[in-house]
């Protein structure tokens, strides 16, 4: 099956095996999980940039931590789709158009909230990752499958951090 000449740019059109259909599935959905890395990279910057309190360093240190593991799959999501021969995100609108990760342009955020919202969207791209992970499998796209698995497991970990921090600031402390 050849490509669409009018989706790649011959220059652009890296050879696969897999058929087109699967090329534009995959990336349709690796691109929006990368759109959401960008918005929850961000947001999870402006509240490292903004956190306040009495556990201010401890989670000033756990956001940016957070911070640059989301970063890091950056990276890795937009070369996938190199690799299977799609084109990815090229601008900031873009990722706007895509993103289903929620952007905080409040003035001031408490500490708890912050935590609940980093959570909660953390939770949400955990579940876009399995839904990116069925359709990659569907595709039999092995190595996007297990590139999504590390990421879940990622994401699954600052989820369960989130949880017992925001607890914490909640005044559930042991």
């Amino acid at each position: 099956m050849t490509k669409s000449k009018s989706a790649v740019a011959a220059d652009l059109d890296t050879p696969t095996d897999l058929p087109q259909q699967s090329v534009e599935k995959i990336s349709a959905a690796l691109n929006t999980l990368l759109a959401d890395a960008f918005a929850l990279y961000l947001k999870t910057k402006n509240f490292h940039w903004h956190i306040s309190g009495r556990h201010f360093r401890d989670y000033h240190l756990m956001l940016d931590e957070q911070s640059d593991q989301i970063f890091a799959t950056t990276d890795q999501l937009a070369e996938r789709v190199r690799k299977v021969g799609g084109v990815t995100l090229k601008s900031i609108g873009q990722i706007a158009k895509l993103q289903t990760i929620e952007d905080n342009n409040e003035d001031y955020v408490p500490p708890r909230e912050m935590l609940r919202e980093l959570m909660n969207d953390n939770k949400k791209m955990a579940a876009a990752m399995r839904k990116a992970h069925e359709i990659v499998d569907d595709c039999k796209d092995a190595a996007s499958a297990g590139l999504l698995e590390n990421f879940i497991d990622e994401t699954e970990r600052r989820t369960w951090f989130l949880f017992e921090a925001s607890r914490q600031e909640g005044g559930n402390e042991a």
